[in-house]
C-alpha cells in the first residue's frame, strides 16, 4: 500500500554534486517516524549512509560526514540527501528507508526502488 519513489541519481565527475529525493505515498492515512538512506556498491554489503529522526536529529556514516546532508520535509512526506564533493567510492545504488505506520496496521519499514549514483572521471 505504501510506495517510496526515488529520484535524482545520475552520472557525475569526482567533486560534483547530486541531490536525491524520496517521497512516500499511500491510499490510506499513515504516520512517518524515522527516515534514512542506504547504499550498496557492486560486490559489497548494503550500508547505512545517513538517518534523520522525526524531530530532525541526524546521523552519518564516517565516510560521508561533512560531505552529505540528510533533510526532510514532513508536509511533502519526503526525505532528501544532498551529496557534495562526490568521490568514485560513492558509486552505488542508493535506497531510501522509511518507518511508517498505516491506519489499521503496525509500524514497519519500507524501501525505495533504488537509484544509481555513478561518480567517474
Amino acid at each position: 500500500q505504501v510506495q517510496l519513489v526515488e529520484s535524482g541519481g545520475g552520472l557525475v565527475q569526482p567533486g560534483g554534486s547530486l541531490r536525491l529525493s524520496c517521497a512516500a505515498a499511500s491510499g490510506s492515512i499513515f504516520v512517518i517516524n524515522g527516515m534514512g538512506w542506504y547504499r550498496q556498491a557492486p560486490g559489497k554489503q548494503r550500508e547505512l549512509v545517513a538517518t534523520i529522526t522525526s524531530r530532525g536529529m541526524t546521523n552519518y556514516a564516517d565516510s560521508v560526514k561533512g560531505r552529505f546532508t540528510i533533510s526532510r520535509d514532513n508536509a511533502k512526506k519526503t526525505v532528501y540527501l544532498q551529496m557534495n564533493s562526490l568521490k568514485p567510492e560513492d558509486t552505488a545504488i542508493y535506497y531510501c528507508n522509511v518507518e511508517i505506520k498505516r491506519s489499521g496496521s503496525s509500524w514497519r519499514q519500507y524501501w525505495g526502488q533504488g537509484t544509481q549514483v555513478t561518480v567517474s572521471s
